[in-house]
């Protein structure tokens, strides 16, 4: 019998960081926060490279579906 594979979205790739190079690294894997009302206005709350979380323009990121035994792991390592 073949084990579910439950699916987490909380990781997204970040795709251009035009104006923002010193908080996103174009091809770097980031955390997404969960966020309704900044996804309600085109956002996506990620925790970038000054270690806090922000709003940037969903636009900037790929968001990716992780198996939640690789979204588990990558929660240790970042």
């Amino acid at each position: 019998m073949k084990k579910k594979v439950r699916y987490a979205e909380q990781f997204a790739v970040c795709v251009n960081n035009d104006g923002y190079k010193a908080s996103l690294e174009v091809g770097k894997l980031y955390r997404i926060i969960p966020d309704e009302e900044a996804a309600s206005h085109g956002y996506l709350r990620v925790i970038d490279e000054s270690g806090e979380d922000y709003g940037y323009s969903a636009d900037r990121f790929f968001p990716l579906e992780v198996p939640q035994v690789l979204a588990d792991a990558l929660e240790i390592a970042i």
